[in-house]
């Protein structure tokens, strides 16, 4: 097997692995602190490409400039979902089922909005960053005797996995070192206990679905960077990929959806690598299937009793 595969097949683990990390942390605090099942997590994230895609072809607007307004109006509209929606769960008899359905309706509408506005045509977002790509090292003999190989990343993919970071670091300072943080933390633990204490409930969850759709449309953007073509079908791959990172990370544990992301990149980049595709697609969930076996907690999570 060449060195400049697995080099390659490295950093991709790195810069997909990062990218599900952030898809975790934010279907984290909606299944942590709301109990809700988010189906339509994926299209969100979708919505996120699809946003940065017509302020760039509408309004020649650089991507990267499109993540604060996209940050924003996610939020904004996270929100407003939540008062719509979300409280009229709380007197179903069963609320997470409830919302499982809810939110599968959700997720229907929003492919068809999408597949409406945009048609259902994968579109690509024509955007490059001077270089295209950057040379990190080169491996002498690579190819045999003679042949030199070039590690490469394209400097889109540079610059999603720093973004990515400054955000990652970001939440966990915001979950572990603010009162908001904090309370959405206890939240996840004890959401009856929180309330003894004066915090309004629901503000606190109206703000964790503004939160978790505002980091689903970031994401967005950062996917139509890391994979310039965006499908407006493709949510329930990018949503099941984000429930594995949950369960393996561990519910209510934003750092450990941080290492679970990273694990299935590498274990989703090596694969590909090393085995026929259609093997391949089995083996983060038979580790999915395994951790659930043996660790339900995850494998950064603790048990709790409810």
């Amino acid at each position: 097997m060449s060195e400049v595969l697995v080099w390659n097949a490295m950093i991709g683990g790195i810069v997909f692995g990062m990218v599900y990390a952030l898809i975790g942390c934010s279907l984290n605090v909606l299944a942590g602190v709301l109990r809700v099942i988010n189906f339509a997590h994926g299209e969100f994230i979708i919505a996120g490409s699809f946003f940065a895609y017509a302020l760039f072809t509408g309004l020649g607007l650089h991507p990267l400039l499109s993540l604060p307004i996209c940050a924003v109006a996610f939020f904004v509209a996270g929100r407003g979902l939540y008062y719509l929606l979300v409280p009229r769960l709380a007197r179903s008899d069963e609320p997470e089922t409830s919302s499982f359905l809810l939110m599968f309706g959700v997720s229907l509408m929003l492919i068809a909005a999408m597949t409406w506005i945009f048609e259902a045509d994968i579109r690509p977002l024509n955007f490059t960053f001077d270089p295209i790509n950057v040379t990190l090292f080169t491996i002498e003999n690579a190819y045999g005797e003679g042949r030199h190989g070039r590690v490469l990343i394209p400097t889109a993919r540079i610059v999603a996995l720093v973004i990515n970071l400054f955000i990652i670091v970001g939440l966990t300072w915001y979950f572990y070192r603010t009162l908001p943080g904090k309370a959405l933390r206890a939240a996840t633990m004890n959401r009856e206990a929180i309330q003894i204490v004066g915090i309004n409930i629901h503000r606190l969850s109206s703000m964790a679905f503004g939160l978790a759709t505002s980091l689903a449309g970031i994401t967005g953007v950062l996917l139509a960077l890391v994979i310039p073509s965006i499908d407006p079908n493709g949510g329930a791959d990018i949503a099941l990929i984000g429930f594995v990172v949950i369960v393996l990370g561990g519910l209510g544990h934003p750092v450990g959806a941080l290492f679970a992301g990273i694990i299935f990149g590498f274990v989703e980049q090596f694969s590909n690598l090393m085995l026929p595709q259609a093997a391949a697609q089995m083996v983060g969930f038979i580790i999915l299937v395994a951790v659930i076996f043996l660790k339900p907690s995850g494998l950064f999570g603790r048990s709790v009793l409810r």
